[in-house]
């Protein structure tokens, strides 16, 4: 799951957190955040489509324990103290860390690091030396599996969401089919057994992994299986009601009858209309946002104003007032 620029990526101070932030102060943070910098919010602004773009990718990086867990590991190595073997050409300790971070939940973690003294010239026991088959102590023993293949993969939300077959080129140069499959998240690894180096010993071949990127989507932020969409509606609509019709991921639009007096930010659910997965199908969860007209004519603000008399009196503000004197 991790990237090459994670080094560099501060994602805690994109969203604005702590790293003890918990899981549901991030969401929210998020969420506010999305609303703010969404490009059905800001039409035709390239700073606010870039800031949406990073607050996604870092709440994805963020909200996935898995994910963060590496993330926090790698920062740590990245900013703090680097210490380099002496002789022998070895890449040095912060490689065998590297190196064990990047094989994460493979049982060839161990060997790989043992087989990276070796290489560098390190101490040997027996003629075969540490971690080889041949001769010596050979720590698990049997044949070595050859080693894996790494790539990496940049595809469109829908790509993600829906599944599909594409061609890839290996870090060799050698061409191979993948199968993506539907619900791939940002992030995940795609691993095809036996595709990749072979054994220098007999032993079965490495595999091809693949790290899939997805691209943001316009209009869809995916939460798990489900997927929200920010839907505009006008204040006449929110106040009175009204049946609206919202987009779905590759579909028909569905209608969805916003009830009178909805308040922005409230949530519509269609079920069934999120990501389809092995693991389920999620929901497209619809949040409703009141658009304030920018500009008035005299009719529409006499209009208005005709409404502030006969309508509901009171200070909306009353109760937060109280709330916040402890009265």
């Amino acid at each position: 799951m991790a990237s090459q620029d994670w080094f560099e990526k501060d994602f805690y101070k994109v969203l604005g957190v702590s790293k003890d932030v918990s899981a549901a102060d991030l969401k929210k943070t998020y969420r506010k955040l999305a609303r703010q910098y969404h490009p059905d919010s800001n039409p035709g602004d390239a700073a606010a489509e870039a800031k949406f773009k990073e607050i996604s990718e870092a709440y994805a990086v963020l909200s996935d324990p898995a994910q963060k867990e590496e993330y926090d590991q790698i920062r740590a190595m990245g900013s703090g103290a680097r210490f380099t073997a002496g002789g022998g050409g070895a890449g040095g300790f912060d490689d065998v860390f590297s190196a064990f971070t990047q094989n994460r939940g493979s049982a060839q973690d161990f060997d790989d690091i043992f087989a990276m003294f070796n290489q560098g010239g390190g101490g040997r026991f027996g003629s075969g030396g540490f971690g080889r088959s041949t001769g010596g102590f050979r720590g698990f023993g049997g044949p070595q599996k050859g080693a894996d293949v790494r790539a990496r993969t940049t595809i469109d939300f829908v790509t993600a969401a829906k599944g599909e077959t594409i061609s890839l080129q290996s870090e060799e140069g050698k061409p191979f089919k993948i199968k993506i499959p539907a619900g791939v998240a940002d992030g995940q690894k795609i691993r095809l057994r036996g595709k990749g180096r072979p054994s220098p010993d007999g032993g079965e071949n490495g595999d091809i992994v693949v790290e899939v990127a997805v691209r943001p989507h316009p209009v869809f932020v995916r939460e798990g299986l489900n997927l929200r969409v920010v839907v505009p509606v006008t204040f006449a609509e929110a106040a009175l009601g009204a049946t609206i019709e919202v987009p779905t991921l590759g579909g028909d639009p569905v209608k969805l009858r916003v009830a009178p007096g909805t308040p922005s930010g409230r949530v519509l659910r269609v079920k069934g209309r999120g990501i389809a997965s092995q693991k389920g199908t999620g929901d497209l969860l619809a949040e409703v946002q009141v658009v304030v007209p920018a500009h008035l004519d005299d009719e529409a603000r006499e209009a208005l104003a005709r409404f502030v008399e006969v309508g509901p009196q009171g200070d909306p503000r009353a109760d937060l007032m109280s709330k916040a004197h402890g009265s």
